[in-house]
């Protein structure tokens, strides 16, 4: 389903940074509303037939030196990301309450089918997914894009350098909530990797994209029918939950949130201690 909520790049940047799609939600999901409370809940993860694939790899394909005197506890988040990012975008935009879980989740979440609301660390985008109909059918509405400008402008002006920096230092904070969302053996920093290059990967659409409703059996009427949108096209809608979320949020914006999920990709990779 096109159940992308709110702005990915602060999501996976803030995956960086956390800062953020980013990602980055980066990235999107959803109409508008609140989901459920925001209790850390974490979803069994599927294993994929890539996965088990690549179980003979390397165990970290991209490592992570984090020195302790640089190291920060979990008393730090709220700071360091106000210091990134500012007081005001942090308290508009970011879920700071186990923002490390949040963000983990989320991000390991952004590359397969669905992402729960309930577990971003970013709060839902305002107002709701916009839709218009064009030959009888729905379609995304051509001013739904501007739901997200405000977001994907601050994430055009983080610096990519100084989210790495900040996401080094709180690494084992994250690959600490990895291996407590069910991966003990797991790398996180490879998984983000992972997730990055599958939102870049994310194909350009022509656009209007059709959408249709999922059918609903039963006499129970929804309450929110703008969060049960899907594509037409078989192909958008076995994207993953990230990918959606670029195509829902525009090709300009797409655009822009690459660039920057490119930036920082290229940034962490470079900080990688040498082996």
């Amino acid at each position: 389903m096109v159940r992308v909520n709110q702005s990915l790049v602060l999501l996976l940047m803030a995956a960086a940074i956390a800062a953020g799609l980013t990602l980055w939600r980066m990235g999107l999901l959803q109409g508008s509303g609140t989901e459920a409370p925001s209790t850390w809940v974490p979803e069994p993860a599927a294993i994929t037939d890539k996965e088990v694939a690549a179980s003979s790899e390397p165990s970290v394909r991209h490592p992570v030196e984090t020195p302790w005197p640089a190291r920060l506890g979990a008393g730090d988040v709220a700071r360091v990301l106000t210091d990134l990012l500012g007081a005001k975008a942090v308290a508009t935009f970011l879920q700071v309450d186990e923002f490390p879980r949040r963000l983990v989740a989320t991000i390991d979440n952004l590359g397969r089918s669905h992402a729960p609301s309930m577990l971003w660390p970013v709060h839902p985008t305002p107002d709701r997914f916009k839709v218009e109909w064009h030959d009888g059918a729905p379609i995304i509405g051509i001013d739904n894009d501007n739901r997200y400008t405000a977001l994907v402008l601050i994430v055009e002006e983080v610096d990519p350098i100084r989210v790495a920096g900040l996401y080094v230092r709180m690494y084992p904070m994250f690959q600490r909530a990895y291996e407590e969302l069910g991966f003990p053996e797991g790398y996180f920093n490879d998984r983000l990797i992972d997730v990055i290059d599958v939102l870049l990967a994310t194909p350009d659409v022509e656009y209007p994209v059709k959408l249709q409703l999922t059918e609903v059996k039963g006499p129970i009427t929804p309450l929110r029918p703008w969060v049960r949108y899907e594509f037409v096209d078989p192909d958008l809608e076995s994207l993953s939950a990230g990918q959606k979320i670029l195509v829902r949020v525009g090709a300009v914006n797409q655009r822009r949130l690459k660039a920057k999920l490119a930036e920082f990709r290229q940034e962490l990779v470079r900080r990688a201690p040498m082996r």
